[in-house]
């Protein structure tokens, strides 16, 4: 459907982007203006987030973070590629050199989310509908599907996969050198986090790969 053919107002329309731009501008724009000023100079985030593409899943809101303070690469189910530096095109590479090398974050986060679609795909097969890239793009995370036990079902068989595909992306992010590098010197952190949509609640992994909630107070 052409922008010419949606309905007016309707969900998809160009009418309800421009209100909510009207929105912001009526009632966040006063309050950010000047730090929007200050951010059009040029930008200096700590934290990398490696996010879901997912629409239910912002980090920012997340993570109650201000504009400016995350740098965000939002993808199918958070993944991060190997390392390979050859002539393909490496769009979330690319995102992570530049956070690395150039702004010089000094943490990479990777945040999955409950009910995540793309790894529902690489663990149950993916959509007719989304054959031409989704099963190549979620092959980075093949061999999460050895360590989720056979024996859950359900939810948190989901959860489970869900952590897994967090820590394939985690050991993925130690094979790019100026990452390594950082992070055995100290200067950079690994992270790896996990929102469950229904229940507002953010998990955390920590060095040793166990996963525990983060308190809410």
């Amino acid at each position: 459907m052409t922008d010419a053919e949606q309905p007016v107002g309707g969900p998809g329309s160009l009418d309800a982007l421009f209100e909510g731009y009207r929105r912001f501008r009526r009632d966040a724009w006063p309050d950010l203006q000047r730090r929007f000023e200050r951010l059009a100079k040029g930008q200096s985030p700590k934290i990398m987030v490696i996010g879901c593409s997912d629409s239910r899943v912002d980090p920012q809101q997340i993570l109650g973070a201000a504009p400016g303070e995350l740098f965000v690469l939002r993808n199918v189910a958070a993944l991060v590629p190997p390392y390979a530096p050859d002539a393909a095109q490496h769009g979330a590479s690319a995102a992570l050199e530049f956070a690395v090398r150039v702004l010089g974050v000094e943490r990479l986060v990777v945040l999955a989310h409950a009910g995540c679609g793309g790894v529902n795909a690489l663990f149950e097969g993916a959509p007719p509908e989304a054959s031409d890239f989704v099963p190549s793009w979620m092959s980075v995370a093949t061999r999460a599907r050895d360590v989720v036990d056979p024996a859950l079902q359900g939810d948190a068989r989901q959860q489970a996969a869900e952590e897994a595909c967090v820590g394939v992306s985690l050991e993925n992010l130690m094979t790019f050198p100026w990452v390594r590098e950082r992070v055995e010197s100290g200067r950079l952190s690994l992270t790896g986090m996990h929102f469950g949509v229904a229940q507002g609640c953010l998990r955390c992994r920590d060095a040793n790969g166990f996963w525990a909630d983060v308190p809410p107070e």
